[in-house]
């Protein structure tokens, strides 16, 4: 493992770890509206797999880089549009049936 590696590697584990207690210790009541505006990040998140995944057919196991790539675009899809469902859901209880808020 080079030291850049091992540097990528140790930022992954310490923003694991934060990321962990941060959302542990968020309130219920927050969690939905957090989470509809982390749908962005989601989104930088699918820019950086699509990236990475094009970059991959330059390393040393094309094949095995670009499957897990594709497996991090479709998991950062599944979380986007999982958070807008769930957004569109809340927003649907808000809102009253003659389309005017309560």
């Amino acid at each position: 493992m080079t030291l850049i590696q091992g540097i990528l590697l140790g930022v992954f584990i310490v923003a694991t770890i934060i990321g962990y207690f941060l959302i542990n210790n968020v309130p219920s009541l927050l969690h939905t509206p957090l989470m509809s505006g982390m749908n962005a990040l989601s989104g930088i998140t699918i820019l950086g797999a699509l990236t990475a995944t094009a970059i991959a057919f330059k390393s040393i196991n094309p094949v095995l880089s670009a499957i897990v790539g594709g497996l991090a675009i479709v998991l950062a899809m599944i979380n986007v549009v999982g958070g807008f469902v769930v957004t569109d859901r809340m927003l649907c209880m808000i809102v009253k049936k003659g389309g005017r808020k309560q």
